[in-house]
């Protein structure tokens, strides 16, 4: 791997950095030689520096440019093209623009947006870009630590340092002794000094790894010149394959039709018959599909699409339809006039599982012209797309969160998918952006309408559309709103009758299974009805930990606060532990680590549990499992679905992915095997996600000709959560939640902003933590700021993957977030922090665990 050389002291030479420009506007003039201010990412020293353009290299505002910066390359985003330098600036000492690597990206209203993104969520700009990117164009060299045994005398490291010693026990753990700097000065306290020390005596080496770029995959092409040359039989044969094939084929493809090396096609090429030559191949390019037709609409459907395409200007629709009322197809019919029209739309959906069987029905109605952009996708990939979407041809982007950030130059409709979904909210790194905010913001910027389709909607989208008398008035909106619902099911089907189980009642009467006796006779019935059934469970792996019973020792992960979980496969497996926070592993011990007993038990279930159970009490029916451990590969979401709806399984086992858009219409029995793990969390928002998991799991049975049935074991059947989800009425429970946020002064009718601060010290982030909020609380009491500080206290799980973490918590008047971050200064606390401490700011957290 090619290496540059580190120098100790970086210089950055007269890349001084300039002022932002006046509203983040970019200047948009082109030049072929003259200065450009570029705005760089570089840890530490991110802002707008100046660089000289060569005479071969045209830069224009808001290309994507590669750029020296001290011993690094770094990538950086073109600002603004000048002709003269200040006179602060020495043009002798000024470095040149490396390459541009992408152009024209940022558009003036597009940068707009990034900057609002930027200042609502207290992050760097820089950090933003790099979002809104796909991976590989903003390309960093890394300062990387390497190990250099051979110099290392045995017995030496005795008289080290605690740090130098630290980071020589990590290198030699790592099979290739091999750790970038960032990595060590996270993990080491003190870790600059350590380093010093090693280097002095020359026991590791420190070097510059350069960035690897995203490219265009590049592919051989054959095409047909000259029909008439002379011309072997055996060459002639390959001419007249690639002359019925249109006269032009990839190599590869010709060479299997012809079953031919490329030697024979090289001669051809060289009489001057076909040319071959490289051509881009776009890595995203998906499978054709058999095509579709609009279908007949209910008179709800049809009322939602009429009111749809007469909007104008921009608006916020409330799509609230019943699971199976055909909200897709309200999408489709909406999106294909605005296709006509020479606009693009953007449908976001909170799950890479939701993205194929969506993709699908796109691919079947509009063609070629559907784009897929998400994290599952390789770099390669999500860099093709990108591309394309940069295009002005009107298109259709489907993605997971990040691709609201989508470059679609006309933008003419959005589309939120389960927009009640936690999933669009980002908890780290930053910006901690919620995609249906910033999906807000570019609908207002593009003046067009956003659809917000759920059968459960959050509750802050709930009372934008439907204000209360008795309450408070919320800020305005910057979408106008429109409610739209969908009451019934397609072809009038009825919602499956949910019956709730009293698992108490069970265990008294004898049953000990994790199954009630109302359950297991539904189960044992569907391979006789030719039924399908989905059950779901709210944890992955066998069992939630593993516990001593002769001294009560609990299996716990050395790295976090959390007990291990049991995971077994299949019978014939190794069980082993497994860390659902860092990933840690370790193999299932035969006896207690503390007392040495064998009686180790195993306590709570999983999807593990639920289909291993299964098959021991039903050894006929055929199981899958979906959950994130078997959907891990790429394209395994798709396979496990697929295989389900072709009948290859009778009963579906899974998490929180069930809930969106399985749509099958075999499944009559949906069962929810301990409704208990979603009702007591430490949040205020636990019984509106435990609403909607269960109302939306319910909404699986019952799709096709036959009814549905779902079977909600608990052992609390008289919570209010268990009643609404009974009932099938969410607006009693809507309004029940809302009087309870009220009274406790928590979103809707207040904003929060999480301070969330880590590190390997857990001294270090205690102290800092109190230091920050003496700090606001001072602030806020000087500045009489209408607003409550909590804490700092410890997390709820004080130490994930070997950093402690502690909390502050701002609690503000609703809309008025924004202004208190920056009378606070909340941007600037970061810099107030030590390097072992960090520190993230999320506003409107969903998460405060």
């Amino acid at each position: 791997m090619p290496q540059f050389v580190l120098q100790p002291d970086l210089d950055l030479g007269a890349i001084a950095p300039r002022p932002m420009c006046a509203e983040g506007n970019l200047s948009y003039s082109a030049s072929r030689a003259g200065w450009v201010e570029v705005l760089v990412d570089c840890p530490g020293a991110q802002g707008v520096y100046t660089y000289r353009i060569p005479e071969e290299i045209t830069i224009q505002p808001g290309d994507i440019l590669s750029v020296p910066f001290g011993g690094q390359q770094v990538g950086g985003v073109a600002i603004q093209v000048t002709a003269a330098l200040t006179e602060a600036l020495d043009a002798a000492v000024v470095r040149d623009v490396e390459d541009v690597v992408c152009r024209g990206f940022f558009s003036p209203t597009y940068w707009a947006l990034l900057h609002q993104v930027a200042d609502y969520y207290c992050t760097p700009l820089m950090q933003v870009v790099r979002v809104a990117l796909p991976p590989g164009l903003l390309g960093r060299s890394q300062r990387r630590i390497r190990l250099r045994p051979d110099a290392i005398p045995p017995g030496a490291e005795e008289f080290l340092q605690t740090a130098a010693r630290q980071i020589l026990e990590r290198l030699r753990g790592q099979k290739q002794g091999d750790y970038t700097w960032n990595y060590l000065q996270r993990n080491v306290r003190g870790a600059k000094r350590g380093l010093q020390d090693l280097l002095q005596r020359g026991w590791v080496e420190s070097y510059l790894e350069p960035p690897s770029r995203v490219r265009p995959k590049q592919q051989l092409a054959v095409t047909l010149v000259d029909s008439a040359a002379a011309l072997s039989p055996r060459q002639q044969e390959v001419v007249d394959v690639l002359r019925r094939h249109g006269g032009d084929l990839w190599l590869q493809d010709l060479l299997q039709l012809c079953c031919t090396s490329s030697s024979v096609v090289r001669a051809i090429a060289a009489k001057g018959a076909v040319i071959l030559h490289h051509r881009e191949v776009l890595r995203a390019d998906l499978a054709p599909v058999p095509p579709d037709i609009p279908k007949s609409l209910t008179v709800a459907q049809a009322e939602a699409v009429q009111a749809i395409a007469a909007l104008e200007g921009p608006h916020q629709v409330l799509l609230h339809g019943v699971t199976g009322s055909g909200k897709t197809e309200v999408y489709l019919q909406a999106i294909a006039p605005i296709l006509q029209q020479g606009k693009s739309a953007l449908v976001l959906v909170p799950e890479i599982g939701l993205t194929p069987q969506l993709t699908d029905r796109f691919l079947a109605r509009f063609g070629g012209r559907v784009r897929v952009y998400h994290s599952a996708l390789s770099d390669g990939e999500r860099y093709d797309t990108w591309r394309q979407m940069l295009q002005a041809t009107p298109q259709v982007v489907i993605g997971t969160r990040s691709a609201i950030f989508a470059p679609l130059p006309q933008l003419g409709l959005i589309v939120l998918d389960e927009e009640h979904d936690s999933s669009f909210k980002q908890d780290q790194p930053a910006p901690c952006y919620h995609a249906r905010t910033v999906a807000q913001w570019r609908a207002a910027q593009a003046q067009c309408p956003l659809i917000l389709g759920t059968a459960t909607p959050a509750l802050d989208t709930w009372i934008t559309h439907h204000p209360a008398a008795n309450l408070p008035p919320l800020p305005p909106q910057p979408l106008r709103p429109l409610n739209l619902t969908l009451p019934d099911r397609i072809h009038a089907r009825p919602l499956p009758p949910i019956r709730v189980i009293d698992m108490r009642q069970e265990l008294q009467a004898g049953n000990r299974s994790i199954f009630s006796r109302s359950l297991q006779q539904a189960l044992g019935q569907l391979r006789q009805k030719r039924q399908q059934g989905i059950l779901f469970m709210h944890r992955r792996g066998h069992s939630t930990f593993v516990s001593c019973r002769s001294c009560g020792y609990v299996m716990e992960c050395p790295h976090c606060d959390v007990s291990l979980t049991y995971h077994h496969t299949q019978a014939e497996t190794v069980p082993y532990l497994r860390c659902h926070y860092c990933g840690y592993g370790r193999s299932h011990p035969d006896q207690c680590p503390d007392c040495g007993s064998p009686y180790l038990k195993h306590f709570g279930s999983g999807t593990q549990r639920v289909a291993q159970e299964l098959l021991r009490q039903f050894p006929d029916l055929r199981i899958l499992r979906y959950d994130s451990d078997t959907t891990r590969t790429k394209g395994s979401h798709r396979a496990l679905l697929s295989r389900f709806a072709q009948g290859e399984a009778d009963v579906l086992v899974g998490t929180q992915m069930l809930t969106k858009g399985i749509d099958v219409p075999q499944v009559t029995l949906v069962g929810i095997v301990a409704a208990d793990g979603l009702l007591h969390l430490a949040d205020y928002r636990a019984g509106e996600r435990a609403f909607q998991i269960m109302t939306q799991v319910a909404g699986r049975a019952g799709r096709g000709a036959e009814p549905g049935q779902v079977l909600v074991q608990t052992y609390s059947p008289q919570h209010p959560v268990i009643e609404a989800v009974q009932s099938q009425k969410d607006a009693g429970f809507l309004a029940t939640e809302l009087a309870q946020r009220q009274a406790l002064r928590y979103p809707p009718f207040s904003q929060i902003v999480l301070l969330r601060l880590s590190s390997p010290d857990a001294a270090e982030v205690r102290q800092t933590a109190e230091a920050l909020a003496a700090s606001l609380q001072t602030r806020i009491q000087a500045d009489q700021l209408d607003c409550e500080l909590l804490g700092p206290a410890p997390a709820a799980i004080l130490r994930v993957a070997r950093r402690y973490r502690w909390h502050l918590l701002l609690k503000c008047p609703a809309g008025s977030a924004q202004s208190l971050a920056a009378r606070l200064e909340l941007a600037q606390l970061r810099s107030r922090c030590p390097a072992v401490v960090s520190l993230t700011l999320d506003v409107d957290p969903l998460n405060l665990l």
